[in-house]
């Protein structure tokens, strides 16, 4: 499980069936940078699938490849990545590093 910061909505213009219920957010991947704030490039963007509600702007919890989408078993969803979480709070101990 990884932390992203969700960054806006994907509009589809047409949709797999089994994508009704919930809603895929574009996300940006950010916990390298909490670690090394001096880092530049937070990585590539990225489809979350989200039953949760985030919104642009919340830090999210995201289980990426087949462990994505096991959650949705014995049904199918093409998903890649699923919003696990919306975080409200996240504290990091600089003596842990």
């Amino acid at each position: 499980m990884q932390i992203y910061r969700a960054v806006g909505h994907v509009t589809l213009c047409l949709k797999h069936p089994s994508f009704s219920g919930a809603r895929l957010l574009l996300a940006q991947p950010i916990g390298a940078r909490l670690l090394q704030p001096q880092l530049e490039d937070d990585g590539e963007l990225i489809a979350v699938w989200d039953q949760l509600g985030a919104s642009p702007g919340d830090l999210i919890a995201v289980s990426d490849g087949a462990e994505a989408a096991q959650v949705f078993r014995p049904e199918i969803k093409p998903v890649d990545a699923y919003c696990a979480a919306i975080i409200d709070q996240l504290e990091i101990d600089p003596l842990t590093e």
